[in-house]
């Protein structure tokens, strides 16, 4: 037997053996991996490291249609003691947790509008403030005209669910006086109004153009100097850019046409011709990347950030199709946003620091 054969048959048995030692001890490996994650995820808390300042958290950019990789529409600020929620797209919740934010101290939840993906994570959302912080009051859940009926029926369809906690876990960890959610409704805000103002935070509410969807709001948050502006859902929005002046960060939703027209195609192709349908129709009443990117220099923004990214992208290979010529019409920095990403706005600075927390 020759040297390079046998060095040959010796990497084989090493590695027959290692094969052999893995699903021996698969168990106690596994076991060993396991705690490891919980090590790392559990009991953690990343607002403990955050700067005095403004922080922007994406827990959710996906859209209606499926993506594995993106939660629906979901964003968190944090200013201070301040933490708020806006939206509630399915999975943003679980992001919540698993970015190690103290869900439980979530203080109120403002939405933007009442399209299926913004609130179909109510449940969740509701179910898991209430029970990781034994809260005593149920989420204030804010929003214009219409926020009673959507949080009435998301308290009605979790009752027994809220029964079945509190009788497992008992009142101490699922109090009944905390469980569920507490419309708050404002005013149409017309061009804006401010709906909360505490401990130096500033919410101001606007209105956008999402029609035939009425109301839609947006929401811009203004804190110890620095300022970050969520659109919701929305088309081009003159308003959107008059409120949006000199904000540090604008996030953004945004609509390739040029992708969903491929999708389209591929529908009617294939007979699914409701589907296709659909995906027409929603080129309508969001913005392209170009025109949100319009919209980031008209007002001035230091950086524009995309959610509620419309198609999902299979890799961010796909990151400059879906962006387009958006860079020809805002000089700054542009951000396709994932789930899990934090901007931090700190106090008394001029600088976004960002990393990525999934």
């Amino acid at each position: 037997m020759g040297g390079r054969t046998r060095a040959l048959f010796g990497l084989i048995v090493v590695v027959v053996v290692g094969v052999g030692l893995l699903h021996l001890f698969r168990t106690p490996i596994t076991a060993m991996l396991l705690d490891r994650v919980i090590e790392r995820r559990v009991g953690r808390d990343v607002t403990q490291g955050l700067p005095e300042g403004l922080h922007v958290l994406l827990c959710g950019t996906g859209s209606p249609l499926p993506d594995p990789t993106r939660a629906g529409a979901c964003t968190v600020i944090i200013a201070g003691r301040h933490i708020f929620v806006i939206d509630a797209g399915e999975g943003g919740a679980r992001n919540i947790v698993q970015m190690g934010l103290p869900i439980g101290r979530v203080e109120r939840l403002f939405l933007t509008h009442f399209h299926s993906d913004h609130i179909d994570g109510l449940g969740p959302m509701m179910l898991l403030r209430w029970t990781g912080g034994s809260a005593q009051y149920p989420l204030p859940i804010a929003g214009p005209p219409g926020v009673e009926q959507v949080v009435a029926g998301f308290n009605a369809a979790y009752a027994l669910d809220q029964g079945y906690r509190t009788a497992h876990h008992g009142p101490i960890i699922a109090p009944p006086a905390g469980k569920g959610g507490r419309a708050e409704p404002f005013a149409l805000p017309g061009p804006g109004a401010v709906v909360f103002a505490e401990d130096g935070l500033r919410v101001t509410a606007f209105q956008v153009d999402h029609g035939p969807v009425q109301p839609a709001i947006g929401y811009r948050f203004d804190y110890k100097g620095r300022s970050a502006v969520i659109s919701g859902d929305t088309n081009f929005s003159p308003n959107l850019v008059r409120v949006a002046k000199s904000a540090d960060l604008l996030i953004h939703d945004g609509l390739q046409p040029r992708m969903v027209s491929r999708i389209t195609a591929a529908l009617d192709a294939h007979g699914q011709h409701n589907t296709a349908q659909i995906t027409r129709d929603i080129i309508e009443y969001h913005a392209t990347p170009e025109r949100a990117a319009d919209a980031a220099r008209l007002a001035g923004v230091r950086e524009l950030i995309f959610s509620h990214i419309v198609p999902p992208l299979p890799t961010r290979y796909a990151y400059p199709l879906f962006l387009g010529d958006a860079a020809a019409h805002f000089g700054g920095p542009i951000t396709v946003g994932e789930d899990g990403m934090i901007f931090s706005l700190p106090a008394g600075s001029t600088a976004i620091d960002r990393k990525k927390l999934l």
